[in-house]
């Protein structure tokens, strides 16, 4: 038989999970039936999408709480929707169990969709949970038939622990086909985009903008940490300087990222989830046509190597990260342009969903 139904779930209020939106996208328009299973922890922000969608209702006051409630409430939900038709398809360690359950119970695929190493992040490190959660890893994964990861590096460390192979898709935008205008800036656009939380390098690059003039540093995004950095800011008498934009809605960050002169990628290396990324702000960029910042670390080391599309600073010490800063701001966004054509014509969506549905078709297709 060929399955067409697939549920797909996450950790996520679903609102700024881009990965889970252009999968899910590329899944309805080649004939798949979707429906998107998420919850309200973190806000309910309105949506809309042309395939259904519900978000489970958190009354968990702790993450550490929230985690167990939602895996407890995903597994009814998933038992009252999953039938023989059905493709599970969980996105990180996070919603997995419940699914990985449901699969076994009726005997259906499950495609495992690994963001991250979550068992490795920063915020688990050295914690009961991270016990736990290497647990489930350990119980679970070597016994999945289809799994895909976000980089080659993560599908390494994946095979190397577990024994696995996964599929590699890289959460790329899709291209952009329109001639970019270039703005001149003055004063120049330095952006950062994305989650503000420990170990990304958003502190150290405060720091930097005191050896960087005539720059603005933009921060969009919001996390736990937005109010260590505004004090930062404040206590660094930086105002001028450093500007927060907040959480932005999709659309809005495309277009802050296109007025940007460079973009900034310094994640410090805080265990295997950050070693061996490639962020999102990464690929955005280059689809943007922008510059980068980027950290020593081996995905944003292959694709320095493979297309000179910024500079990788020597360490997180601000005066270093200010040096590649001047360095792009000196050579200047236009004389970056050839290499970041090259780049943005391989790394876009367009190639990764081509991977993304061989292996829902194979699910499809799993007697």
């Amino acid at each position: 038989m060929r399955r067409n139904k697939v549920l797909t779930s996450a950790f996520s209020n679903l609102y700024t999970d881009q990965r889970i939106e252009k999968v899910c996208r590329t899944l309805h328009e080649n004939g798949y039936e979707i429906e998107l299973i998420g919850n309200n922890w973190g806000g309910e922000e309105h949506m809309q999408r042309p395939y259904r969608f519900s978000r489970i209702n958190i009354a968990s006051k702790t993450l550490k709480t929230a985690y167990f409630e939602f895996n407890w409430k995903l597994y009814h939900e998933l038992r009252k929707k999953a039938d023989e038709n059905t493709i599970l398809h969980a996105n990180d360690l996070d919603a997995l169990l419940p699914n990985y359950l449901i699969s076994k119970k009726l005997n259906i695929p499950l495609v495992f969709d690994s963001h991250e190493i979550f068992s490795e992040m920063p915020a688990v490190q050295g914690k009961i949970s991270q016990k736990i959660w290497r647990y489930l890893q350990g119980k679970i994964i070597p016994h999945l038939q289809y799994m895909i990861t976000a980089s080659e590096s993560y599908a390494q460390w994946f095979e190397d622990q577990y024994q696995i192979k996964s599929t590699v898709i890289q959460n790329a935008p899709q291209k952009i086909n329109v001639p970019i205008e270039i703005p001149e800036n003055h004063p120049k656009i330095i952006l950062y985009q994305g989650a503000l939380n420990p170990f990304r390098g958003i502190d150290k690059a405060i720091l930097a903008m005191h050896h960087i003039e005539n720059a603005i540093f933009k921060i969009a995004g919001d996390g736990p940490r937005k109010k260590e950095y505004v004090d930062l800011v404040l206590k660094e008498n930086l105002q001028n300087k450093v500007q927060f934009l907040g959480k932005l809605l999709p659309e809005d960050l495309r277009k802050i990222t296109l007025s940007a002169d460079v973009g900034m990628s310094i994640e410090e290396n805080a265990g295997a989830s950050y070693q061996y990324s490639l962020p999102n702000k990464v690929l955005d960029c280059i689809q943007a046509r922008v510059p980068l910042i980027l950290s020593p670390l081996p995905e944003m080391l292959t694709i320095k190597s493979q297309f000179n599309v910024g500079e990788i600073i020597e360490n997180h010490q601000p005066e270093n990260i200010a040096k590649a800063i001047r360095q792009v701001l000196g050579k200047s966004r236009k004389n970056y342009q050839i290499e970041l054509n090259k780049a943005a014509e391989q790394l876009c969506w367009e190639h990764e969903e081509l991977k993304l549905l061989k292996v829902f078709e194979k699910a499809a297709t799993l007697k």
